[in-house]
């Protein structure tokens, strides 16, 4: 047997032991995670974003 089929044979086998309650756990873990980095990504493009609109702020009224 070719060492494909030998690691489709595996995977397979141990996909369909898997509780439908890891996979739901998996899944809660997942959505999770995607929500705390959602947030981070959030509250730095908000930090940034009044860091650099001060900047620009202050760079506009040097120049008028």
């Amino acid at each position: 047997m070719s060492a494909i089929r030998q690691f489709q044979s595996w995977l397979l086998h141990h996909w369909s032991t898997l509780d439908e309650e890891e996979r739901g756990a998996s899944l809660v873990e997942y959505a999770l995670l995607v929500a705390l980095i959602a947030m981070v990504c959030i509250a730095a493009v908000t930090a940034l974003g009044e860091t650099t609109s001060a900047s620009m702020s202050e760079a506009v009224s040097q120049l008028g």
